[in-house]
């Protein structure tokens, strides 16, 4: 048997496990973990190996065979460009669709999702991962070329009505699974016009607390895919 998962790069968020637990029968659906990941420069493995990066570790993590034992689906993948605004400053960003916070649950008893774990462990410094509900989306986008994540909190969104934005996946969140005691309430995913589009952007978090700006490079955008076959 496999050791049980220890999260040494973040804080669980037991308060919304539990209310997970109460959730009313056929009420627990879909829901998508998206995780903000900050690497160690160097992987920090318990058996002391060397030579191996925190986005190295982290690629040799990737849980593909647990997640689809569990009917979940990688909705999206990239690497952060440019961080004008938040901190960390965040390596990469992944979306996970599950079917429920029950087979979210469930992924984390698995042995071989606990085997591969190490690599996670090792090479994530920080992560930040909120359990996310679609709010709206576009289905004609065509899943091509870069996209800017807005994430924000408050009652309301700093970037409803920003020129130049094409809307492409917006989510509404319900808590962090992980993190640091931090909440935020949206994340945004957008495709900017222009360089003026993107600092009306910047202007917008820089006037509310606690958002984050990232440009991202992506590797793998099923959002919109993940949305509507939900």
């Amino acid at each position: 048997m496999a050791d049980a998962v220890e999260h040494t790069y973040g804080i669980i968020n037991f308060d919304l496990i539990k209310s997970w637990f109460k959730m009313e029968p056929g009420t627990d659906t879909a829901f998508w973990a998206l995780n903000l990941m900050k690497y160690h420069e160097v992987a920090q493995y318990a058996d002391g190996r060397e030579g191996i990066s925190g986005r190295e570790a982290d690629d040799a993590y990737a849980p593909l065979g647990p997640l689809a034992a569990v009917g979940a689906m990688v909705a999206y993948l990239g690497n952060v460009k440019q961080q004008p605004v938040g901190d960390p400053v965040w390596d990469r960003v992944g979306i996970i669709r599950y079917p429920s916070r029950s087979a979210f649950l469930a992924m984390q008893e698995r042995d071989d999702f606990k085997a591969q774990h190490e690599h996670k462990k090792a090479g994530m410094e920080f992560t930040i991962i909120l359990s996310c509900i679609p709010e709206s989306h576009d289905p004609s986008i065509e899943p091509t070329g870069d996209l800017v994540l807005l994430i924000s909190r408050g009652d309301s969104d700093p970037f409803a009505g920003l020129p130049g934005l094409t809307q492409v996946a917006n989510f509404d969140s319900e808590g962090c699974i992980i993190g640091d005691g931090r909440h935020y309430d949206r994340a945004r995913f957008v495709r900017v016009d222009d360089d003026a589009a993107l600092a009306g952007v910047v202007a917008a978090a820089n006037t509310s607390e606690g958002a984050q700006v990232l440009v991202m490079r992506s590797a793998i955008d099923n959002l919109v895919e993940s949305v509507v076959t939900a």
